[in-house]
């Protein structure tokens, strides 16, 4: 039996067994207070069936809506296919706390650079005005210095801190792919550069964090001990360390917001965002669309291990 024709049975099977009810409790009244009773009843029991179905209907969209969502989960990770570890937690600790520090200084720093914006006057009132601004200030430029000396150990310590830096200097394949890149943009060549671990584009973004840690961590001590630098420097050397701090925060400040926001989280392949600076993993499709060179030698690696295996 069709579903429709299976609810107008069950609907009408409810009906015939109201209409008794009814009938069974206004036998007995006159006529007109049996109508009106009558009446009153079925009012009543059509107000809780609709209710009713009301919320059955609600209950099945949303398993519907479940469902859907669970088809096209699924669905994606087929399309994605296996998923690789590009960073290790020991990376993604770094990267977490030098973020959190960042957004610390820009948000307690800017309003210094810019004391007359209302949104400065509003970020210091929140905070509980510049004594207590300053002090998260200082948190943040804490935790950064604390960022830079665990990255330089781990760059020297560990086996993936030291194969990343080499693989994070720049080299002329660089120039080339910047190149073929403009030339892919402008429609001169079909296919985009491949890839290895690193592209240019996160080339630029290391590099430009180190050396603004370097600037900004430099002239901010300078700044936070000023009593101690006068004493062996002359005050210009605490102007030049102000103008660098405060040129080099806002230059910061753009890069990130106009050159990594949008590599990262903005672009079209990527928004609303991605999560791997929290698992530190890259499905295969993005591999093959992002860093094709070292997917491809991961899985020469792999058949290299399985034939090793295969041979003992």
């Amino acid at each position: 039996m069709p579903e429709d024709d299976r609810k107008d049975a069950t609907r009408d099977a409810v009906a015939r067994e109201i209409e008794a009810a009814v009938n069974e409790q206004v036998s007995g009244l006159p006529p007109e207070q049996a109508d009106a009773l009558r009446e009153k009843i079925r009012l009543r029991v059509r107000e809780e069936i609709e209710r009713d179905l009301r919320a059955r209907t609600a209950s099945e969209r949303r398993e519907a809506a479940r469902l859907a969502k669970e088809a096209r989960k699924k669905e994606k990770l087929e399309e994605e296919g296996e998923t690789f570890l590009r960073f290790n937690r020991n990376f993604r600790f770094q990267h977490m706390v030098m973020f959190s520090s960042v957004i610390l200084l820009i948000i307690t720093g800017m309003p210094l650079k810019f004391p007359n914006f209302l949104l400065s006057r509003f970020v210091i009132n929140f905070w509980g005005g510049i004594q207590n601004s300053t002090i998260v200030h200082r948190i943040g430029a804490g935790m950064l210095i604390y960022f830079m000396v665990h990255h330089f150990l781990y760059t020297i310590l560990t086996r993936d801190g030291r194969r990343d830096f080499m693989l994070l200097l720049p080299k002329l394949g660089d120039a080339k792919d910047i190149a073929h890149n403009i030339r892919h943009f402008l429609g001169k060549v079909p296919d985009k550069p491949r890839f290895g671990r690193f592209s240019y584009i996160e080339k630029f973004d290391y590099w430009a964090v180190y050396w603004g840690c370097i600037i900004m961590i430099g002239s901010g001590l300078f700044l936070w001990f000023e009593t101690d630098v006068l004493r062996f420097l002359p005050k210009y050397a605490l102007d030049v360390a102000h103008e660098m701090h405060s040129d080099e925060a806002m230059l910061a400040t753009l890069a990130i917001v106009i050159w990594h926001f949008y590599n990262v989280h903005f672009n079209p392949d990527r928004f609303p965002g991605t999560l791997l600076w929290w698992h530190g993993r890259m499905s295969e499709h993005e591999m093959k669309e992002e860093h094709p060179l070292e997917l491809e030698e991961i899985v020469a690696r792999r058949a290299r291990e399985s034939a090793e295996v295969t041979n003992r």
